[in-house]
């Protein structure tokens, strides 16, 4: 863990049960709803890693995190219906290895754009918080079907 890095902060808070937005650990990461709901259903997949490249890890934790990034965006998508998924993995502000898997609904302003020319402080600010009750639902459909779809992967299925 690095003690600057804002990644490695939030996974110390899941791992004192101090973060609201945890919905399940997995292998490889941490899967958490974006604390601003700008856009519905964004969450993150955090490494459990602290690296800056997907290069850094080793070939099969390597292989795993993909795989389960991609299960979370099907969950994502199962559950919120979105007209696009966008799936990033930047690292220009904080290089600890994390995924951003944002649905993209038909009424999002600039939805034929990227979600970073709508403003900062638009896109991040209070009223876009979910509250307890909209975060306990949230959480629960993700939860959920994300558990469903494991099941069904290590069925076979």
């Amino acid at each position: 863990m690095k003690r600057r890095c804002l990644i490695c902060k939030k996974i110390a808070q899941i791992k004192r049960h101090a973060n609201p937005y945890l919905i399940k650990e997995l292998h490889t990461g941490y899967v958490v709803i974006e604390e601003y709901q700008f856009y519905k259903g964004y969450v993150l997949f955090l490494c459990k890693r602290h690296v800056n490249e997907l290069h850094e890890l080793e070939d099969d934790f390597k292989t795993t995190f993909l795989t389960e990034m991609s299960i979370i965006a099907e969950t994502v998508f199962s559950v919120f219906r979105p007209k696009k998924l966008n799936y990033e993995l930047l690292g220009n502000t904080c290089p600890h290895l994390h995924w951003h898997i944002i649905p993209r609904h038909g009424n999002d302003p600039g939805i034929n754009n990227p979600i970073w020319v709508i403003n900062k402080a638009v896109r991040r600010n209070e009223a876009q918080k979910p509250t307890s009750q909209e975060l306990d639902v949230v959480k629960g459909a993700l939860q959920k079907k994300l558990d469903e779809m494991l099941i069904q992967i290590s069925n076979g299925s």
